[in-house]
């Protein structure tokens, strides 16, 4: 006995020893290890990188910005089905476990021994938050370490629910997904709440090999992933046997949510708001930060701007000929994968790529480039149509084999009402740019920047200085009538000779037709856009006077006090022009054009409002008789109210009666201004109606002349006739409001004296003034033996360099 007392003694004592030594060593392996661990606090102010999303002004999503695809939800807002998917996948004992499951580390070591070569993981999630938000996925003993004493620490200072909220938030899962909502989104195109048995398991099936169960490369993969998923489901008692075994037969389901600004084919709006909020707030907080951007862009009014811009620009091109198909290729064993072998513009819809296959006298048939499936494969679908005679008509060749080639690659778009016809295209090699704005507030309804994003992301809506021509005019008259003319004032239109200074020689502009037609009214230069008359009147005014209401307009930033530039020289931006003459619709207030309502962060914060406005009384808490809430408008009046309606009412003679009239047709009161710049290298027209302000130029990106006969009336005018047809349809037509102050004179409207019956017309006089006894012509110092028309007796009355009466 004495023997096995001293035995037991002696395995006592050592076995002491060795577990002082073993508690020594590990503590001192502890310590070591502890002397490097990240800081596990500073998961309590986490904030992971949150993608920014772009909403239209009707709350649909535009664009989204992101380096990793993440929407961050709260603990509370995770349905517990998707929390029991992730457990029963990942770590089905996480809420009784100190941040190490035994369990597992001993079920991983039982399947190491059995010597399979698939090691099986013993990490639990919060094992998981440590590696993945402290550490580095380095497979090392090191790691798994720091790993577990992170683990311990963690579950020490945050609730369960707060680590399950950063595990599903921050896990990746695939195709660019960070956390179970985008994944919810871009996998099946809904919210985790809606998200079926199946569904959720497979978002759960992810986190351990995202690329191994890839829903269209690992199909099998994802479904026996997705099954084992399920099957754990109902082992930990989360689903029942019945709903387990019929979720297990749904199909995967996946289907990839196709968000493109293209949509709204508004992939110059996006692309413009994406560079705003990069310079607003730098990169970091552009594709990390989560912002949350409403936009100004109407969906509809996008579509139909780009509509409009489209047939305005093909409508060009078709009238200057075919200019040839895209390429020539040989057919091949299959025609479908060679027409998809070249790349299509994907915002120019209904127009599709097509390959010829064979062709007659009278017709071609073609074979439609078939689409590709989810995995970019080209689809087994092979879709054919025919080209008639009629699809050819606009080049005017009188056979469609002389002009279609077996393998020739073409655009084609589908004829209505005729399936399987189509119409012969060709991308128009000239461009241009259409801006849509409400005249009070700014706000830009829709800017297309040319024919197509995908074929150039150059914005000339915002980016493209161009000449504005005779479309700046009405902001030289407009300076006239704010500084004591009146409409009825009259200018000489006739030859002028300007002396440019030393070594520069005389420049004497024209007219579009070569020839002066005698003293006018302004009313009349305005409307029959006439050069010489704007010469002269700006020179009476003084060049310096114009530039100080050009940079008011915002139309320029500087501009030479020389007299060409009152006939639209200098270049600016389509969105300049519409900011602009937005200022003569609103009744001369300052507005700032913006893309952008309202930024929030995402907290949900507001940062940035475009409305600066003060709403007096608008916080109240209760209604107890008090006066109604005021908005205090403390925008700058860079225009006199009477003034503005004075040249809106001679804009809407412009449609009536003038250079506008094609856009009369639409018997609504519009007003507007066309503009041919210099040899016809760009072509105008900007317009408003009460309360929607639209511009738009068409021109070569080289400038170059759009032809001998090119003028704004027959190219620019329709385009705009055509936007608000369709933008102002259902709408009523409400004329434009007549400020107070202003006198409605019935005057002659060839003198401008007062008149009434045949010919007259009702002109807007400010207080103080009225129609003429008799008249001072402005700028009547013609060369001897000009071509200058006599004016009527009854209205050369007098005759001067100047004054008005």
């Amino acid at each position: 006995m004495r023997l096995i007392a001293r035995f037991l003694g002696f395995v006592f004592a050592t076995g002491a020893l060795v577990f002082v030594i073993g508690a020594a060593a590990t503590g001192l392996l502890i310590w070591k290890y502890e002397q490097d661990l990240p800081d596990y606090t500073q998961l309590k102010n986490y904030e992971p990188p949150v993608m920014t999303r772009v909403h239209a002004n009707d709350g649909s999503l535009l664009a989204e910005y992101a380096r990793e695809r993440r929407l961050y939800l709260p603990s509370t807002a995770i349905p517990p089905l998707v929390k029991q998917a992730f457990l029963s996948a990942e770590d089905k004992n996480f809420y009784s476990h100190n941040g190490v499951d035994p369990e597992g580390i001993g079920r991983a070591l039982m399947v190491l021994l059995e010597g399979n070569k698939r090691v099986q993981g013993a990490s639990t999630i919060t094992q998981q938050v440590a590696k993945n938000f402290l550490l580095t996925n380095e497979r090392s003993f090191d790691r798994k370490i720091k790993e577990a004493l992170l683990a311990f620490r963690i579950e020490s200072a945050y609730p369960k629910e707060k680590i399950l909220e950063l595990y599903l938030n921050e896990i990746y899962l695939g195709l660019g997904n960070y956390g179970i909502a985008a994944a919810a989104l871009n996998y099946f195109d809904k919210s985790v709440h809606e998200l079926s048995i199946s569904e959720a398991a497979y978002m759960a099936a992810l986190p351990k090999g995202p690329n191994n169960y890839q829903p269209f490369l690992h199909r099998d993969a994802a479904l026996a992933r997705r099954n084992w998923v399920i099957d754990r489901m109902v082992e930990n008692g989360y689903v029942t046997r019945a709903d387990g075994d019929k979720a297990k037969l749904d199909p995967l389901g996946v289907n990839p949510r196709v968000l493109s600004p293209n949509t709204y084919a508004a992939g110059y709006f996006a692309e413009e708001v994406r560079r705003e909020l990069s310079e607003r707030y730098g990169e970091k907080k552009l594709y990390d930060g989560g912002l949350s951007v409403r936009t100004t862009l109407d969906p509809k009014m996008q579509v139909m701007a780009r509509k409009a811009l489209v047939d305005g620009l093909v409508r060009y091109d078709e009238s200057r000929g075919w200019r040839g198909a895209i390429r020539h290729v040989d057919l091949g064993s299959d025609w479908g994968l060679t027409v998809s072998e070249v790349p299509p513009l994907g915002d120019v819809q209904p127009w599709r790529l097509a390959i010829v296959l064979d062709s007659n006298d009278a017709s071609a048939r073609i074979g439609l480039q078939p689409p590709r499936d989810k995995a970019g494969d080209v689809a087994a679908d092979r879709d054919t149509g025919q080209v008639p005679l009629d699809g050819i008509r606009w080049t005017g060749r009188k056979t469609v084999k002389s002009l279609l080639s077996t393998g020739d690659i073409v655009y084609v778009e589908p004829v209505d009402g005729k399936p399987g016809q189509y119409r012969l295209r060709q991308v128009p090699e000239i461009s241009g740019a259409i801006v849509a704005m409400d005249p009070y507030t700014g706000r830009v309804f829709a800017m297309v920047g040319g024919f197509s994003f995908d074929q150039s992301e150059f914005n000339r809506a915002t980016q493209g200085l161009r000449q504005p021509g005779s479309s700046f005019k009405p902001f030289v008259y407009a300076t006239a009538l704010d500084n004591g003319y009146t409409p009825s004032s009259v200018v000489m239109d006739g030859p002028i000779e300007i002396d440019q200074g030393p070594g520069l020689g005389m420049w004497r502009p024209a007219n579009d037709d070569d020839m002066g037609s005698g003293p006018h009214t302004l009313r009349y230069g305005v409307e029959h856009s006439r050069n010489l008359m704007t010469v002269r009147l700006a020179k009476d005014i003084g060049m310096p006077l114009i530039v100080e209401y050009a940079k008011r307009f915002g139309i320029y930033d500087e501009m030479l006090p020389v007299l060409s530039m009152s006939l639209g020289a200098g270049e600016t931006t389509v969105l300049r022009m519409v900011t602009g003459y937005s200022m003569l619709a609103n009744g001369g207030k300052r507005i700032k054009p913006t893309l952008i309502d309202r930024i929030q962060d995402r907290w949900g914060h507001t940062i940035y409002r475009h409305d600066e406005r003060v709403c007096e009384g608008c916080d109240a808490e209760k209604w107890s008789d008090q006066p109604e809430p005021r908005l205090v408008d403390k925008r700058e009046q860079v225009l006199d109210p009477l003034t503005a309606y004075q040249i809106t009412s001679i804009l809407e003679g412009v449609i009536t009666r003038g250079t506008g009239q094609a856009v009369k047709e639409l018997g609504r009161h519009l007003a507007g201004k066309t503009g041919t710049t210099n040899d016809a290298k760009d072509v105008w027209f900007v317009g408003y109606s009460t309360d929607l302000a639209v511009g738009l130029y068409l021109g070569y990106d080289q400038p170059k002349s759009l032809g001998a006969t090119a003028y704004a009336a027959q190219y620019a005018a329709p385009v705009f006739r055509d936007f608000m047809r369709m933008a102002l349809q259902g709408k009523p037509d409400v004329p434009f409001r007549v400020p107070p102050g202003i006198k409605l004179i019935s005057v002659d409207y060839k003198s401008g004296m007062r008149g009434s019956g045949q010919g007259s017309i009702l002109e807007a006089f400010k207080p103080g003034t009225a129609p003429p006894d008799s008249y001072s012509v402005i700028g009547d110092n013609s060369p001897k033996g000009a071509a200058v028309a006599e004016p009527d007796a009854d209205r050369a009355v007098g005759s001067g360099t100047g004054g008005l009466y």
